[in-house]
């Protein structure tokens, strides 16, 4: 990043022509809101100047002796980017923040030049060239401007801009000019009559001064925008992103940029793509999500939405796609992310159920391979193999989960498999069996857990507020209940809200006073009282409830708990309990294998998906 202080002439003087991406806001700067405080501002100036000029000549000293003592005013930053230029022509630079800003300062010096040309002031050529630039150096006669507004604004640009055109009244630009002018005249006629046309020039030239921050290929444009806004409002990394691509396409391509906007990119207004995901200070906006997942398939690597800007700058400059391609492309993820969370169906009920289950689960790390792989062309990703594919994720993460295995590691883990998957498309070989085997790899990162695993697991672990969270032990339980009710033709019709259910001890936790050990000696009973607490917490004594289950009942002998339960029954989990006599270790040891069974049927194994 190269960031100078420059004075209005350097930074206007010099054969240099300041580009509004086409995408940029509306101009919305107003009289009331910020062009009197403005021009009070140059007046402010003026008039130290002025104060300075007359002590030296009080003194008999030089005025430049009293001028470098006087104070600037400061208007802020400019943000821009180097544009492709013919060598020997006009410099050309895109302006990526500060056009608010730097519109108004040509508008404030069209309007000085007003005041000027009806006095016929010899300042006038100098204030022209804070204007025009030089036309012999111009190739286009769009050059000719120092400032060039986005397409929708350059018509009236030039009508408001030339000395010889009427430009619309009602325009912001054109009121701008007006009110500016009008302040220039007043202003350069001092109280006492004398001329401070020089003084307001000067001023406007030498006082007035703004940072000019040039971006280079290294600059994270996400930080230096975040440290210039204070970091009050989240920095939306896709909107950058959209100003690098349209910029890229409208200046180095030509392209139709409109077009492309209304066909790639007008989705991403949305309400729905703009709202954020996550929590704290990891949340994001939905668009900014996509773009790194889009990123991170496309590159082969992790890419982190706090870099995204940069990465995309880096990708586009290393490669040779059209700005349209590159669009295309995003679009195509767009609609799988779309599908991914159900904001549109997707093309089989079997898919739409593994996104749930994984969405469920949280793990955003597989976000990138999922929107691959629903972006390949059918000859490549038969339906079928698609299917397999994603299921064989939702397996892997889900069975993982069930035995508590660390995730650390998973965002690399899945960019691994991703290559593996890419390699075999380019190959020609199956997709769904590479994205298999990449999950069934070796090492602890990347084990998928054995039928043998989870019956252990469901056997002896802890699962309420053990192995699963409280939600993911209510998204186990609720996967088990519709599985079991698909199962049966016997179930009792019902619809449930599975988020709203109760996840319920069969055995209390509270078991002390209505469910005691049958034990003889101390020792016993101790031994009995601990053994029996070491399954409380285990799948098999864990069910779900509705909201008309009697609470008062959960700690009740089993007896009582037992027809209570059975009022439950059209929830498949609860359909067994009138059977048994006897609720305790052994059942609940028992109950976890037959959970474990019907786990194992749902999320399979690596051995289950050996023939996608």
């Amino acid at each position: 990043m190269k960031a100078d202080t420059r004075e209005l002439k350097q930074v206007l003087t010099p054969p240099t022509q300041y580009v509004i991406p086409t995408f940029q806001r509306d101009y919305e700067w107003t009289e009331d809101g910020q062009w009197r405080l403005l021009f009070e501002d140059l007046v402010s100036a003026a008039d130290r100047l002025v104060d300075a000029r007359q002590t030296a000549q009080a003194v008999g000293k030089p005025a430049a002796m009293f001028e470098k003592t006087v104070a600037p005013h400061f208007l802020g930053a400019i943000v821009c980017e180097q544009l492709p230029s013919l060598t020997g022509g006009i410099d050309e630079r895109a302006v990526i923040d500060g056009q608010q800003r730097l519109t108004t300062l040509m508008l404030l010096t069209r309007g000085v030049l007003d005041a000027l040309i009806e006095r016929n002031s010899d300042l006038v050529e100098q204030v022209r060239r804070l204007l025009w630039n030089p036309g012999d150096l111009a190739q286009k006669p769009h050059e000719r401007y120092k400032l060039w507004p986005r397409r929708k604004d350059r018509d009236v640009w030039r009508t408001v801009m030339d000395d010889d055109t009427v430009p619309p009244r009602d325009h912001l630009y054109a009121q701008a000019r007006r009110f500016f002018a009008e302040q220039a005249r007043d202003a350069i006629t001092g109280d006492d009559g004398s001329d401070r046309s020089a003084a307001l020039v000067h001023a406007l030239v030498g006082l007035f001064k703004l940072v000019v921050i040039d971006l280079e290929d290294n600059d994270d444009a996400q930080v230096i925008f975040e440290v210039l806004n204070g970091r009050q409002t989240p920095l939306s990394a896709s909107d950058l992103v959209k100003n690098l691509l349209f910029l890229r396409g409208e200046f180095t391509e030509d392209t139709d940029i409109e077009s492309l906007y209304d066909k790639y990119w007008a989705e991403f207004d949305d309400p729905w793509w703009k709202m954020e995901i996550g929590r704290g200070h990891a949340a994001r906006g939905r668009r900014d999500v996509l773009l790194s997942a889009w990123l991170t398939a496309a590159t082969g690597h992790e890419v982190n939405v706090g870099r995204l800007y940069g990465e995309v700058r880096d990708y586009l400059a290393g490669g040779n796609l059209t700005t349209q391609a590159v669009l295309a492309d995003i679009h195509a993820y767009a609609l799988a992310y779309s599908h991914l969370h159900a904001r549109t169906s997707t093309v089989t009920d079997d898919i739409a159920t593994a996104y749930r289950r994984i969405n469920a689960l949280e793990v955003v790390t597989a976000t990138p391979l999922l929107l691959w792989l629903s972006t390949r062309p059918e000859q490549a990703l038969p339906l079928q193999e698609h299917t397999a594919a994603v299921s064989a994720i939702e397996s892997w993460l889900m069975r993982r989960a069930l035995v508590n295995a660390n995730t650390r590691g998973y965002g690399r883990t899945f960019i691994e498999v991703l290559k593996d998957a890419q390699a075999a498309e380019a190959a020609g070989r199956s997709i769904a069996k590479a994205v298999i085997a990449a999950l069934d790899g070796a090492g602890h990162a990347r084990r998928w857990p054995t039928d043998e695993d989870i019956i252990e697991s469901f056997t002896t672990r802890r699962f309420y507020d053990g192995v699963l969270s409280r939600g993911r032990l209510r998204l186990l339980l609720s996967e088990i209940d519709r599985t079991l009710r698909s199962r049966n033709a016997k179930t009792e019709p019902g619809q449930f809200d599975y988020d709203a259910l109760q996840i319920e001890h069969i055995m209390p936790r509270n078991w002390k006073a209505n469910w005691p050990v049958d034990v003889a000696s101390e020792s016993d009973r101790i031994a009995a009282e601990q053994h029996r607490q070491q399954h409380i917490d285990r799948i098999g004594n864990l069910t779900l409830i509705t909201g008309s289950f009697n609470g008062s009942l959960s700690d009740s002998a089993w007896d009582v708990k037992r027809s209570a339960l059975v009022e439950q029954s059209k929830l498949q989990l609860n359909s067994r309990f009138g059977a048994a006599d006897v609720w305790d270790e052994d059942a609940i040891t028992s109950r976890g294998k037959e959970l474990a069974d019907i786990v194992n049927s749902i999320w399979r194994s690596a051995a289950g998906f050996s023939h996608p």
